[in-house]
């Protein structure tokens, strides 16, 4: 079995208003030294393949479902369980 972790971020420069938001947040409860805050979203995802065909299954569903390749990066990283 495979388990693959993929950590999926907005690119530098493009707005996260997620971020935003929980810093505004943080803010109004008095938390003043906050420069940033990013949100990644992480996967993880498990399947039943060897690990050539594992990795191109994962790039796929990335490719496909989890990122956007105008505005997210990624990293992946797919290991034998």
């Amino acid at each position: 079995m495979l388990k693959a972790t993929v950590i999926v971020r907005y690119k530098e420069g493009v707005d996260d208003p997620e971020g935003k938001s929980i810093k505004h947040s943080l803010e109004l409860l008095n938390f003043k030294d906050i420069s940033e805050v990013k949100v990644s979203k992480y996967y993880e995802i498990y399947l039943k393949k060897t690990l050539e065909e594992g990795k191109k299954e994962i790039e796929e569903i990335i490719k496909k479902l989890l990122v956007n390749p105008v505005i997210h990066d990624y990293e992946v990283r797919v290991e034998e369980i």
